[in-house]
């Protein structure tokens, strides 16, 4: 007797971005339902949307602010409901802004805070009541928590803060048959990323990097693919996709 299987469904927050975007269309592709979440852009998570329905994938988008408990109860309610269920939520939504610790502008801290910090944990803490066993949480850091380049102090503390929470929050779920990691890009070719950066400074980064060239957001994408996939042995550890950047 012939059975229909049921796809796989992942929210990617963030996923009218670049990152985000990338992961979005990985995950379709490897046959996973998707939710692309969106902060304002929400014409261009429609696109997205119609790009994955159009190769014969399963797509809707979702809107609301991911430091906003009531709003993100109600995307994951929507993920529920569209798909039966959440097994893969990717928290690639983040934003970055850079200064001198001495100059840092402290409104900007609280808006890296709001969005990084604590949107991050509103939507950890969904996903821990609602995906299934089997399924997986990644959230997003950065290589920068390591290299400790100047002017990226306020953002690398947001980001260590997310790997602080990841790393425990896999232990909270022993037993749950839930992965939690963390994905760390280095230098990757985003509008985020290349936003202010003159050409040589690129440059510079891409030279940094053993491969001598930037990641791609396909390249952050395919390890999220593989700890939402394969990777089911890896849990509570935050990994560098950076090129080999030290």
């Amino acid at each position: 007797m012939s059975t229909i299987s049921t796809p796989r469904v992942a929210l990617v927050t963030g996923g009218s971005g670049g990152i985000g975007k990338a992961v979005v269309e990985k995950l379709a592709a490897d046959g996973f339902a998707v939710a692309v979440h969106y902060a304002g852009n929400k014409a261009k998570a429609g696109d997205i949307v119609a790009d994955v329905t159009a190769a014969g994938g399963q797509a809707i988008a979702v809107g609301g602010d991911v430091a906003d408990e009531q709003a993100m109860q109600d995307a994951f309610d929507q993920v529920e409901a569209a798909f039966g269920g959440i097994d893969v939520v990717v928290n690639t939504a983040g934003i970055m802004i850079l200064s001198p610790i001495a100059t840092l502008n402290l409104g900007d801290l609280d808006r890296m805070h709001r969005t990084n910090i604590r949107g991050t944990f509103v939507v950890s803490q969904q996903a821990a009541r609602r995906v299934r066993a089997g399924g997986a949480i990644i959230n997003f850091s950065t290589s920068v928590t390591r290299t400790s380049f100047p002017g990226y102090g306020a953002y690398a503390a947001s980001k260590a803060a997310v790997e602080g929470m990841t790393l425990i929050l896999a232990r909270e779920l022993r037993g749950k048959d839930i992965t939690v990691n963390a994905v760390a890009p280095g230098p990757t070719a985003t509008a985020l990323f290349l936003d202010g950066k003159d050409e040589a400074a690129i440059a510079n980064l891409a030279k940094a990097v053993p491969l001598e060239r930037l990641g791609q957001p396909e390249d952050i994408a395919g390890t999220v693919a593989f700890l939402a996939g394969p990777g089911r042995w890896i849990n509570g550890q935050v990994i560098f996709a950076n090129g080999g950047l030290a």
